[in-house]
């Protein structure tokens, strides 16, 4: 796993997605992002790093336009904005952060063994937080 610190954008495959976002057309870029969270979510879907990174930075990337939200300001994270992204976002961002900190998580099992696994839970919590105050 390519990943240097606990932060949503701190591994290869969300610095990867973010890239994917600087370079979709206009009008693709909650389509993108529902699938990303929607893949994580699917029954009989694994929450590997390569598919729960993506869920992440896609949950920090709606998140930062949510009150409370903080900005996606790591160099590895989207450079372009992204256009307003409709509110019930956050609730599939919702489920699929809990799928990706749950107990059968091979994510959460990687973070275990990390120093920096307490670090890595208090974003997803950050992230659930403001996440779940919004209301559809």
């Amino acid at each position: 796993m390519g990943t240097w610190g606990p932060g949503a954008f701190d591994n290869d495959h969300a610095a990867d997605f973010a890239g994917t976002l600087d370079t979709l057309p206009a009008g693709q870029h909650v389509e993108v992002i529902t699938q990303v969270l929607e893949t994580v979510v699917a029954p009989g879907n694994n929450t590997s790093s390569h598919l729960a990174d993506p869920a992440v930075a896609a949950a920090a990337v709606i998140a930062a336009q949510l009150p409370g939200g903080s900005p996606t300001d790591s160099i590895y994270g989207p450079e372009k904005p992204l256009p307003p992204l409709p509110h019930e976002l956050a609730l599939l961002a919702v489920r699929a952060l809990d799928r990706i900190v749950a107990p059968d998580s091979q994510v959460k099992e990687l973070w275990a063994e990390s120093p920096e696994d307490r670090p890595w839970h208090d974003g997803i919590a950050a992230l659930r937080h403001v996440l779940a105050a919004q209301r559809p």
